[in-house]
């Protein structure tokens, strides 16, 4: 096994467990204006960065999210918390899922829970869901060092030159073929879910019109 690629993939590992979720109480309950709300992101989401210039919302993005309706307008330019939470779901989502799909899994959220006045809210959606984050890190460190290890078995009747590439385009493959069969199956969840009744509504008209 190459102690190089193991120490380099210990460290990366050891940074990934030590990424932690916004919580709502870092959130402030005031509201906040564009630039504060980029300046949070940014301080609150640093070690999430691949590079030390990447951004981690802008204006232009948010700006693009109010107009696909994956966020509710501002009230007189000012986000609340609830835009905030609906914020970071936008941020995890985007890495893995297109603007329709992220559009079809948060219109129902926003539309039942957005500004609840009564029974569940955001708020408590988003503790449940990322109560179970560090169960999951967890779980993904174990099964990445598990798929680490297998593919620095292969190749074994490489030449020992072959071997440090090949075994690492080994784990790339395998850690890429993960995410890839989990995101189909996502696009297929999301293709299954119920349809909002007005959604129903136009395709039963595009029906008569045809």
């Amino acid at each position: 096994m190459n102690n190089y690629s193991s120490e380099q993939l210990r460290s990366i590992l050891a940074k990934l467990q030590g990424i932690d979720y916004i919580k709502p109480e870092d959130i402030p309950n005031i509201e906040l204006y564009m630039d504060q709300v980029t300046t949070f992101m940014d301080e609150h989401l640093a070690s999430t960065k691949r590079y030390e210039t990447d951004k981690i919302l802008t204006k232009t993005m948010i700006n693009n999210y109010a107009k696909n309706n994956l966020l509710p307008p501002p009230v007189k330019k000012k986000y609340s918390k609830e835009h905030m939470l609906l914020l970071m779901f936008i941020y995890y989502f985007k890495g893995v899922l297109s603007i329709t799909d992220i559009q079809s899994l948060l219109t129902p959220l926003t539309e039942k829970y957005f500004n609840s006045q009564s029974g569940m809210n955001l708020q408590d959606i988003y503790n449940e869901v990322f109560s179970f984050e560090q169960i999951q890190a967890d779980k993904l460190v174990r099964d990445i060092l598990g798929e680490y290890k297998k593919a620095f078995t292969s190749f074994s009747d490489a030449s020992e030159d072959e071997k440090e590439f090949l075994h690492l385009f080994s784990f790339i493959s395998m850690l890429s073929f993960d995410v890839y069969v989990k995101k189909l199956l996502i696009e297929k969840l999301i293709d299954n879910m119920p349809k909002p009744a007005a959604d129903k509504k136009n395709e039963k008209d595009k029906n008569k019109k045809a």
